[in-house]
């Protein structure tokens, strides 16, 4: 079980193989402090240092109102004006509270990890981090959950009942997860430019879009995603990683599986481990650029660290918090 704290007083790092719904909602108090409203430099923020492009909070209408001398031109309401005979402003105030859509990945890749928990139960935690702060900030919380068999939505709504219904979407998928796929040997896990897809249909504009995942299926088509989402949206992405993921361990022969094929492999040679080494830190790279490219932030979370930490670490404090 996570322990309650703040982040003042250090964060829990997550541990385990599952989470429940029970242990992610818990987190809320871990939460109170980040305030997503405030993110801090995209340098300090990311590995790679990637700039970021900040979507302000929309304005809203508010009344109509007389033109008084100093208005902006622009807001004047030429039919309300046409109507009495008089010149009238319409007047405007800042949004009290935007979308918050998360897209969470809980497909069978995740579902690995040597230190402390699987990053299926890093993403799980940091994308609760994640909704229990936008609540805590007056936002509407919803987004998608990617599970192997598909995705599920939930529709955004600034309320205690709206983030419980994430966070059970993601305990539930995370349930699923195991060592051998619970789908027929013949399916395949859904596709992340697809969930992204649908995401896009689903955001307004100058919402908040967090995609939380390991993108082990990145591809252009989701480059592209990422672009269109970013013309009209604030977004980061939070890529959770395991170390093994980026070197291989000084094993000898070792057996490795993916679920249906198996490979055995001499992890002790010099040529195979720097061949890996080489491809992750090519996919890191092309992740990156993608992000760099669309002005979207990028925030690596390993397993092992604590998802509070990290993540507060890209998030101003709540004031009085």
């Amino acid at each position: 079980m996570v322990r309650r704290h703040t982040p003042t007083q250090g964060a829990a790092v997550a541990s385990g193989v599952r989470c429940s719904l029970q242990e992610l909602t818990l987190l809320r108090g871990s939460a109170a402090a980040i305030d997503l409203a405030t993110p801090r430099s995209a340098a300090r923020a990311t590995g790679s240092g990637a700039p970021s492009r900040q979507r302000g909070r929309g304005l809203e209408f508010e009344e109509v109102r007389a033109y008084a001398p100093g208005d902006d031109v622009r807001t004047i309401d030429w039919r309300v004006s046409a109507r009495t005979g008089r010149v009238h402003t319409r007047l405007f105030r800042a949004e009290r509270e935007r979308p918050v859509y998360l897209l969470l990945d809980q497909r069978s890749p995740m579902f690995f990890g040597t230190r402390s928990c699987m990053k299926s139960v890093q993403a799980a935690h940091a994308a609760a981090l994640l909704a229990w702060a936008a609540l805590a900030g007056g936002d509407r919380v919803g987004g998608i959950v990617l599970a192997g068999n598909g995705h599920r939505e939930t529709r955004p709504r600034r309320s205690q009942r709206a983030v419980l219904e994430f966070l059970r979407l993601a305990s539930e998928a995370n349930e699923r997860l195991g060592p051998v796929s619970t789908a027929s040997q013949g399916e395949q896990d859904a596709e992340l430019r697809t969930a992204l897809e649908s995401l896009r249909r689903l955001v307004r504009p100058g919402a908040l879009v967090l995609l939380i995942s390991d993108f082990h299926d990145w591809d252009a088509q989701c480059s592209v995603q990422l672009r269109l989402l970013a013309r009209h949206c604030e977004v980061h992405g939070v890529r959770v990683h395991d170390v093994m993921e980026q070197s291989l361990p000084s094993a000898g022969k070792a057996m490795f599986s993916d679920g249906r094929t198996q490979l055995l492999a001499d992890t002790s040679a010099p040529t195979l481990r720097n061949a890996f080494a080489r491809q992750a830190g090519e996919r890191v790279g092309r992740l990156e650029e993608a992000f760099r490219l669309a002005k979207a932030r990028l925030t690596p979370l390993p397993t092992g660290a604590a998802a509070g930490s990290v993540l507060g670490l890209c998030y101003g404090r709540r004031p009085g918090a």
